[in-house]
């Protein structure tokens, strides 16, 4: 998501978090879980076929539409419910939790909007040229049977 804009951004001793207008990245620092991260990362198969193992490891980007909800738990991490996906915790500061969670909560709706406008214009794209398919069927075996 390189045309995104960065909205905000955390940087720990051990992670990032950084949030653009449809995407959350938490990405660890260092070590083999680093390595790992890039790897499965790099790899977009992989990541998608091996998604839900990995992501249990290895924090993976979520793309805003995906979330459903976005709380600060009792303990003041944001909690992210993703669905088929395990629950993504983040544990900042208290007002750093405060605005990630303030901020998610006001994009994510924008997000799913956009997709559901999506769908709908691609299913009426869709239903139109199956149409029109239907009509050019019927007016060439008119045409034949004119003949």
């Amino acid at each position: 998501m390189e045309t995104d804009e960065l909205i905000m951004a955390f940087d720990k001793p051990h992670f990032s978090v950084k949030l653009y207008e449809t995407l959350l990245k938490v990405d660890v620092k260092e070590g083999a879980m680093k390595k790992l991260e890039g790897f499965v990362e790099s790899n977009p198969h992989l990541r998608e076929s091996l998604g839900l193992l990995f992501q249990m490891v290895v924090p993976l980007d979520v793309l805003l539409k995906n979330i459903d909800t976005v709380r600060l738990s009792d303990e003041g991490k944001v909690q992210i419910v993703i669905p088929h996906r395990r629950d993504l915790h983040i544990t900042l500061e208290k007002d750093e939790a405060e605005k990630l969670v303030d901020k998610l909560n006001e994009l994510i709706p924008v997000e799913k909007a956009k997709e559901a406008d999506r769908i709908m214009t691609s299913s009426k794209v869709e239903r139109e040229s199956a149409e029109q398919r239907a009509e050019s069927s019927f007016m060439a075996g008119e045409s034949e049977r004119q003949r």
